[in-house]
């Protein structure tokens, strides 16, 4: 990969020194008076794995947990825990296991967390932005033992059972023990933001992992994706538990989408989701492709560290945020981003990849990302070469603008949409898989290398704000002067000229899918060199050989063949393949709006790329 290193940043201090100057009508000496800003709780990205009711001995199971959780370290390089516990039988035990990211404070705050009297054990992935207020409605007054802002869930817990999960504002997926009564209660974030599956061991056990990777080497006879908005609760005694759904917002049903357009409040909303995303004191940057959403939330970003210099004097705010891109040579994503860069002023650092280089990392790609879905590897291998580059940079945590597509019907197959109803319906569906495609993506492209993603757009105030719209808003009308593009309402509410966020051709520049934007020779390349190594005889038997989700394209056979040397069906039939989901799809559109264009039934039609829609500026279709 090659680096294109960022210009001199002295001009840019020396502007965002007259911008805050200007703006707060403060003298320098004024702005920076010291109102001590408040210290950061330390998040707990990281893998997790709990093997639950095992017939192992207590030796043997904190043995088998140890060797199994290795294969997640990579998500928290930086150190590990584990506690094992006999069921209150004997017959049984149990383990929780957890391998940290070590984004503040990294002498201390290692999981397992406790609840106060260490009966109960919590094994977390995630990060919660509401734990003040949490901690403040508890009516147990103990102190508790870390900083670590997901402790408030094994203390909530306590206090509100089952219900803590619904009460959790943030991206997580946990596990807690309870060592007096054998129960079990695991959940999962409302998205799917962070990943989580599940399985069954030979001896009946239940496990549970940030990634498929311990389950398939330990021999799970089952594998599956741990559905997002739902917690598992399994009562000690009980064999198997249940799971049970504690997020159905109104906008499920389209019915409910009924708010009037407000610009104001879709720009504070989403400002706010990004601000709450500020709250780690920890070395970070944001993925800036120069497409709109990711423009927005490194803009925004740019605007809240100004915003929090003058209210707490705190000098770092005062050095640039930096941005990160990548693409093949001359790509479409490297020149748009260079531009938000330097108007937003950023200190960013551009990246190139060959097409070779792409290439040579599926393997890995695919082994980190667990799936075999064709436009996931292709938009998640160049995510996974730049997470590496990011990680070597000292950075341990960057924002990025996934969600906005699926809320705010931001695809180019949306134009295609006959009505707001099957719009909004659309938009759900899409919502509803988040967990299987681009928050699968973003997860593990990134905790490959130990780098934590966070989704301003995926915030649960910012699902409400953008799923109970009205999706006549939403529907693209061109030639009008309004709606003439897609995401035309958020792009309308950050369109202020007289502060503008972003430049016009940027803010209102047409939607680039990802592996477009890094270039078109990128998924002309992974078609070329799959026809080479996939012959037409592989194709013939590849109905035999995959019988389940059987691919329809070399390219798609040779990444599924691939998937499978990584992590095969056991003779047990685990199911690891059904954990990817499968249909006909137009530029990343699902199989129900394949229906909105005749065209699109034609099996050649049928491409993730977004050049498969007729309205992209270079449509091949």
């Amino acid at each position: 990969l090659e680096q294109h290193p960022p210009p001199p940043t002295m001009r840019r201090h020396v502007a965002s020194l007259l911008l805050l100057h200007g703006v707060a009508g403060l003298s320098l000496r004024h702005a920076a008076a010291p109102r001590t800003a408040p210290r950061a709780a330390a998040p707990s990205m990281c893998g997790i794995l709990a093997v639950v009711n095992s017939k192992l001995s207590p030796e043997a199971l904190r043995l088998q947990t140890l060797t199994l959780q290795r294969l997640v370290r990579h998500r928290g390089p930086d150190g590990s825990g584990i506690h094992v516990v006999e069921t209150p039988t004997g017959a049984r035990c149990s383990s929780v296991a957890h391998e940290r990211l070590a984004i503040v404070d990294p002498l201390s705050g290692n999981q397992p967390l406790f609840s106060h009297d260490r009966s109960r054990s919590l094994t977390v992935n995630g990060e919660i932005y509401n734990h003040k207020q949490l901690r403040a409605e508890l009516k147990d007054p103990t102190a508790f033992r870390t900083e670590s802002d997901c402790e408030v869930i094994v203390h909530g817990y306590d206090e509100f059972g089952v219900d803590i999960a619904s009460k959790l504002d943030g991206d997580f997926a946990f596990v807690i023990l309870d060592d007096q009564t054998g129960d079990v209660y695991a959940a999962r974030d409302p998205v799917g933001v962070n990943s989580l599956y599940m399985g069954t061991g030979l001896d009946g056990s239940t496990w549970f992992s940030s990634e498929a990777k311990p389950l398939v080497t330990g021999g799970c006879i089952d594998v599956r994706i741990f559905p997002p908005g739902h917690y598992y609760l399994a009562r000690g005694g009980e064999e198997e538990g249940r799971l049970v759904p504690y997020y159905a917002p109104s906008w499920h049903s389209a019915s409910a989408a009924t708010q009037p357009l407000n610009l104001e409040k879709l720009r504070t909303t989403f400002t706010a989701a990004v601000e709450k995303r500020l709250m780690a004191d920890v070395p970070y940057g944001v993925l800036l492709s120069g497409g709109l959403d990711s423009s927005l939330v490194a803009s925004v970003i740019a605007r809240l560290k100004r915003k929090r210099f003058l209210e707490h004097g705190k000098v770092d705010d005062l050095q640039p945020v930096k941005s990160f891109s990548i693409g093949l040579d001359g790509s479409p994503d490297l020149a748009n981003a260079q531009k938000v860069a330097e108007f937003i002023g950023t200190e960013h650092y551009g990246f190139t990849f060959t097409v070779q280089e792409g290439i040579d990392a599926i393997s890995d790609v695919i082994y980190h990302l667990e799936t075999y879905d064709v436009t996931t590897i292709r938009a998640g291998t160049p995510m996974f070469l730049l997470a590496r580059k990011i990680k070597a940079m000292g950075i341990k945590m960057v924002m990025s603008g996934e969600g906005a597509d699926e809320t705010l019907a931001g695809y180019l197959y949306f134009h295609k949409a006959p009505n707001g109803t099957e719009l909004h319906e659309e938009c759900v569906r899409k919502v509803a898989a988040l967990n299987q495609f681009d928050c699968l993506r973003a997860n593990k492209a990134t905790m490959a290398h130990g780098l934590e993603v966070r989704v301003p757009f995926l915030d649960r105030g910012m699902l409400d704000a953008t799923m109970t719209l009205d999706p006549d808003f939403k529907l693209t009308r061109k030639g009008e002067k309004t709606q003439f593009l897609e995401k035309w309402a958020l792009r309308e509410a950050f369109n202020v000229p007289t502060e503008p966020f972003l430049p016009y051709e940027v803010l209102f520049r047409q939607k680039e899918q990802f592996s477009d934007g890094v270039g078109y020779s990128w998924i002309d390349g992974l078609k070329e060199h799959a026809g080479k190594v996939i012959s037409d005889e592989d194709m013939a038997t590849a109905p035999i050989r995959f019988p389940y989700n059987t691919p329809g394209t070399k390219e798609a056979a040779y990444f599924r063949t691939i998937f499978h040397s990584h992590f095969p069906n056991n003779n047990y039939g685990n199911g690891i393949e059904a954990t990817v989901p499968g249909g006909p799809s137009v530029a990343c559109s699902t199989a129900k709006a394949i229906e909105w264009d005749e065209a699109w039934s034609d099996p050649t039609k049928q491409d993730q790329s977004g050049r498969f829609v007729d309205t992209h500026d270079a449509a091949v279709a």
